[in-house]
């Protein structure tokens, strides 16, 4: 499969809420990193994917993508956050590298600033762009993530 492709199925799964096929994409090394989780590896890259899909139904979650090139995607995240359940929309770069068929490395960029201006409200507007906010949302999503992780 070439990597145009893949990056095709892992988007396609999940805009059809499939971590199953999405993970089949994923190398067992798999680095990811984007600005709300940092850096994960492996299986904890895995459970994020499949801890943001389980959420799917009740977050009204929807996908949109563009393959680039060989390496590189555009997608869009339209969900609805929190007990709030504040309006959403995340546009986020991708970059890929490959190993063995997979994808080795996924790196998402977006704006933690213009996210959490939505998702938090004031807060976000106010000192989403600080170290001090992008470090509490690590820590929170990752609390997050291995809270879902124990649950298996």
């Amino acid at each position: 499969m070439q990597n145009q492709e893949l990056i095709t199925k892992f988007y396609t799964a999940f805009s059809n809420g499939d971590a199953t096929k999405m993970l089949e994409c994923y190398h067992n090394e798999v680095v990811f990193e984007d600005p709300a989780f940092g850096q994960l590896k492996g299986d904890r890259a895995k459970a994020m994917w499949k801890m943001l899909l389980s959420k799917r139904e009740e977050s009204n979650l929807s996908i949109s993508f563009q393959v680039l090139n060989n390496h590189e995607a555009l997608w869009t995240a339209r969900y609805n956050y929190g007990p709030n359940k504040r309006s959403v929309t995340n546009n986020v770069r991708a970059n890929f590298a490959f190993q063995d068929g997979k994808i080795i490395q996924h790196t998402d960029q977006f704006s933690l600033w213009k996210w959490s201006q939505q998702a938090l409200g004031a807060s976000g507007l106010v000192i989403g762009w600080s170290t001090f906010m992008r470090n509490k949302i690590q820590k929170t999503t990752n609390k997050l993530l291995s809270k879902f992780m124990e649950k298996g």
